[in-house]
């Protein structure tokens, strides 16, 4: 059953509801769980008269403005900052702690720490993007390479799962999955891409070669292991930028956008008693004065869907949202910057006001290693300086992500 405008708002007036149940320490070392996905609160989405008429701040920004200014986005580690994630990476494996423990407490960087904490602000209110150069990965190999990032990420959010099996440090490699199995496939374990195209036959929506889309959650890393033969590149939008664009040319399809009658798929990636399925706007505003425009959105978690229409559960997509999602991707498409990940590359995004996507890629033949880039994905809680969401779980540590149960969380230094 599809839910209800007033089965999902009863969650009281105190959103400390996934801290009240005791968290192990023997499943969750770190003391803190991930929450997970979770419909938003329908009375706090704003309709669309609510949203405002064009968007002037720091998180709005044009590709022409960086494309050829990557002194403005690209940060080289330094040799005294390759020392510091060196020494702490070998002191915190020395200790024994299991990756899924680490902290900032237990992996000091009392220098860099102060930088990380400005490149926090300028991933959260900023342009929210960044690029650093020069991480050690060849040198330092997997593990230690997995440690350093890890606990660079620490002082950036709180890391979270990513999928139900609990991988909070995720692999972005083809593991020759068949992405045609949507009801089943996780896009980032194959080296497919999709491209958004509508088609109003039977209203499904048909995805071919490309995509953009944020993850769930507030920050998003990836470090890249290695590249591949062909492909494999990056594009970001603002989102701000994509939503003063479409309010000048296209409020019809922005309105469809900012109303809550997306179906998205959860994959069976679901706790007991959850639905497959969650309700949700694109385009959300903060429930709050002075709110800002937020974007949750990843068309490939809507294809699969059909499964769900045709037994008459949910509706199908209809021409109005078939066209709004074509014409956002054309939109991103539009405004994007392109950027190339070379080894020992670590892009950070804010999935807030930040779109992504990547190409297609081709692998070398073996034996040479494929693609491969660790994922983050990091939470950054309202009391933390995160954006204040239409969802209640907006004030807990690791907010979003994706929890099944008491599924522990995984740190793996390959992908399984």
């Amino acid at each position: 059953m599809a839910p209800s405008l007033t089965s999902v708002d009863q969650e009281g007036a105190s959103n400390t509801w996934v801290t009240k149940s005791q968290i192990s320490r023997a499943i969750f070392p770190d003391g803190i769980k991930t929450s997970g996905q979770h419909p938003p609160t329908y009375h706090e989405v704003r309709d669309f008269q609510s949203f405002p008429h064009s968007i002037h701040a720091p998180t709005l920004w044009r590709a022409e403005d960086y494309r050829d200014n990557p002194e403005r986005w690209v940060h080289h580690f330094s040799d005294g900052e390759l020392a510091e994630l060196s020494m702490a990476a070998d002191s915190f494996r020395a200790a024994g702690t299991p990756l899924t423990g680490i902290t900032q407490a237990n992996f000091p960087l009392p220098h860099l720490s102060s930088f990380l904490g400005s490149v926090r602000k300028e991933l959260l209110n900023g342009k929210g993007f960044i690029l650093f150069r020069g991480f050690p990965v060849e040198q330092w190999g997997n593990h230690k390479s997995a440690i350093a990032y890890m606990g660079l990420g620490t002082y950036l959010g709180y890391f979270v799962s990513q999928n139900g099996r609990g991988h909070v440090l995720g692999h972005v490699k083809d593991l020759d999955e068949d992405a045609r199995q949507t009801d089943k496939v996780r896009i980032y374990r194959t080296n497919a891409r999709y491209n958004l195209r509508s088609r109003y036959a039977a209203s499904t929506l048909i995805l071919l070669s490309q995509y953009f889309h944020a993850d769930p959650c507030d920050i998003v890393g990836l470090l890249c292991i290695a590249r591949a033969l062909e492909g494999g590149e990056s594009d970001i939008v603002s989102v701000h930028n994509v939503y003063n664009t479409l309010r000048a040319e296209r409020p019809d399809v922005l309105k469809t956008l900012t109303e809550p009658n997306w179906y998205v798929d959860r994959k069976g990636e679901v706790s007991q008693g959850e639905d497959p399925y969650i309700r949700e706007s694109v385009f959300y505003l903060e429930p709050k004065e002075n709110g800002r425009v937020y974007c949750k959105w990843d068309p490939y978690f809507i294809r699969s869907l059909t499964r769900f229409s045709s037994a008459g559960l949910i509706p199908p997509l209809s021409a109005a949202q078939n066209e709004a999602a074509e014409v956002l991707e054309d939109t991103c498409n539009r405004l994007s910057l392109h950027m190339i990940l070379e080894v020992g590359d670590i892009q950070f995004l804010s999935n807030s006001h930040i779109l992504h996507a990547r190409t297609a890629y081709k692998d070398h033949a073996p034996p040479a290693p494929r693609r491969h880039l660790m994922r983050l994905w990091l939470a950054t809680p309202v009391s933390e300086d995160g954006w204040y969401l239409p969802f209640k779980d907006r004030d807990e540590k690791k907010r979003g992500g994706i929890q099944v149960d008491d599924t522990a969380p995984r740190a793996e230094f390959d992908a399984d």
